[in-house]
């Protein structure tokens, strides 16, 4: 089972099943960000968490086993047309300077780690309308002088 057959077997059992990520993460010991991220294909889970996935899903060890395989990480399209992922872009398009400036300024010449990075997302109530809060926290990576 490849990493696309995968996702649309979670995605289809998830579905039937009325399972929400929290509670496929809960079985897994893990957050719900990343476990959604492994089984949409973007990242991969060690085999206990692999096997509870797939057991909290009700799926084989097929999904297992395509959960442990490390991903691919690509994109169909240079910039998705769906509206969630878009807006995402439009961020980085706008803020995308301003957040590499700010980061300059206040750590030095370097990057954020995308790989040791966690990210929660969370409603926050507000009266004008529910918002949606997003924290990501990624490591400083400082760029070495030689």
């Amino acid at each position: 089972m490849n990493k696309a057959e995968m996702k649309e077997a979670i995605i289809e059992a998830k579905f039937e099943q009325g399972l929400t990520w929290g509670e496929i993460a809960r079985a897994a010991g893990m957050s719900a960000e990343y476990t959604c991220s492994a089984c949409l294909g973007m990242n991969h889970l060690e085999k206990p968490q692999a096997d509870a996935v797939a057991r909290a899903l009700g799926l084989d060890d097929r999904v297992s086993t395509a959960l442990q395989r490390f991903p691919n990480k690509t994109w169909e399209r240079p910039v998705p047309t769906d509206p969630v992922i878009y807006r995402w872009y439009e961020m980085l398009n706008v803020y995308g300077e301003t957040i590499k400036e700010l980061i300059h300024e206040k750590f030095g010449d370097g990057i954020m780690s995308a790989i040791d990075f966690t990210m929660n997302i969370d409603r926050q109530a507000d009266p004008k309308g529910d918002r949606v809060l997003v924290t990501i926290s990624g490591k400083f990576l400082p760029y070495k002088s030689w």
